[in-house]
Parts: C-alpha cells; structure tokens; sequence
C-alpha cells in the first residue's frame, strides 16, 4: 500500500515522503494514529498544499516550545530539605516535585518531558534538562539547601 507520511517515523522516513508499506501497517498503526494518508491520486496532487499546512503547525508547536523554554530558564527551583551532616537528603527531590513548581508557576508540561534520571538526594545546585520538544530543551535551575 502507497502512504504519505504525515510527520516523522523512524526507520520509514520523514515527513512529505511517499513509501510503499504492508497493508497492516498502514491500515493498523500509521492511519489511525494520522501518521500517514493513503496515496490516492488527489491526496498526491495536494501534497504541497498537505506539507505547507504540517510545515506551519511545526513552525507553531515549535515557537510554543521556545517560549516555554525562556519561562522555564528564568525560573530557579529552591529546595529546604532535612538532610545529614554529609549532605544526603532524608527523602528526595523527584520530578513530581519540579513538575508541581512549573505548574505553580504557569508553565504546564508532563512529567515525563523532565529529563531527570534518578531523583535528587543531595545538597546541591543541579540543572535539570525540560525536553519541551525534539529541538528545543531548557534548563531548570534547582537548589537544594540543608533545614
């Protein structure tokens, strides 16, 4: 089956592209999840029209993503936790924690666009990684400080 790829997909190509794939995997994963169109002669004829519209709400989502970015950069994240005479924390700071600051402070986002490994235990200042989208990141200041 002939499909037009409406974003991205890895291992098949990009988006604009033209790709003969099983039936299944068109009928099944790439049409219901709009990831493609069926290849038929009209859909073919209006490509340029279908990219110059995918093009614009890339352009869009990604404008979003940078201004979200600046907001979450001109943030810092202060932390008073108990901790021992060593430094490490009783407990931690986790996403949750940081997910629930942004949200305090206007910027909505999943937890799991926060690119923290493992959750803070110690005193410190850290800079945690927002992938708010493919290209864009920001960087959260966090402090954590002794009670």
């Amino acid at each position: 089956m002939k499909i037009i790829l409406m974003d991205d997909v890895p291992s098949l190509g990009r988006r604009g592209e033209v790709r003969d794939v099983s039936d299944g995997y068109a009928r099944n994963f790439l049409l219901p999840q709009k990831l493609a169109l069926n290849a038929t002669p009209a859909n073919l004829k209006n490509l340029e029209q279908i990219k110059s519209r995918q093009d614009a709400a890339a352009a869009k989502l990604k404008a979003q993503a940078q201004s979200q970015a600046a907001a979450i950069e001109a943030l810092h994240f202060t932390q008073v936790r108990p901790a021992s005479d060593e430094g490490r924390l009783f407990g931690s700071v986790g996403k949750a924690d940081l997910a629930a600051y942004l949200t305090e402070h206007g910027v909505d986002i999943e937890r799991r666009r926060i690119a923290l490994d493992e959750p803070i235990k110690s005193v410190g200042e850290f800079s945690v990684p927002v992938r708010l989208h493919a290209e864009v990141t920001a960087q959260l200041k966090v402090s954590v400080t002794r009670e």
